[in-house]
């Protein structure tokens, strides 16, 4: 006498399927601009932390060799202004990429200040504009 097994199903059946690809949806309906705007809030501390420290470098910078002449950009960190001697230069920042903010623009010398005396080092934020709320607001520093 042979005995034949029968195999139990593997496998969902298209009902369970469906209720998982739900359940799916709605947590990432949920969670999905949450995580949008921490990316966002992320940029925005980043390009606040890269502004204080082109600030301090542009302080060095005024240091060893005075106040950049008026209509001077931030690349003067990097690039060796026409009034400097060769001998007296090294650039403040390790690479060009560094006067970018997060968003790909680069930062803005505005000399003098508005905010600050002296110098203010500005990201326009992710519209590259002046003004503008949350990510698309003003980085300003020091």
């Amino acid at each position: 006498m042979k005995r034949t097994r029968t195999n139990p199903r593997r496998g969902f059946t298209l009902i369970e399927a469906i209720v998982i690809v739900i359940i799916l949806g709605v947590l990432a309906a949920v969670i999905a601009p949450r995580f949008i705007s921490r990316v966002g809030q992320s940029k925005t501390a980043v390009a606040e932390a890269n502004a204080a420290s082109l600030a301090s470098s542009l302080s060095v910078f005024i240091a060893d060799h005075g106040k950049p002449e008026e209509g001077a950009t931030i690349d003067i960190l990097w690039e060796k202004p026409s009034n400097i001697d060769e001998s007296k230069w090294e650039p403040y920042v390790n690479s060009p990429d560094e006067l970018l903010d997060p968003w790909g623009n680069q930062y803005v010398l505005l000399l003098p200040g508005e905010k600050n005396y002296d110098f203010d080092i500005i990201s326009y934020g992710n519209d590259g504009k002046p003004g503008g709320e949350r990510e698309a607001s003003d980085v300003i520093k020091p």
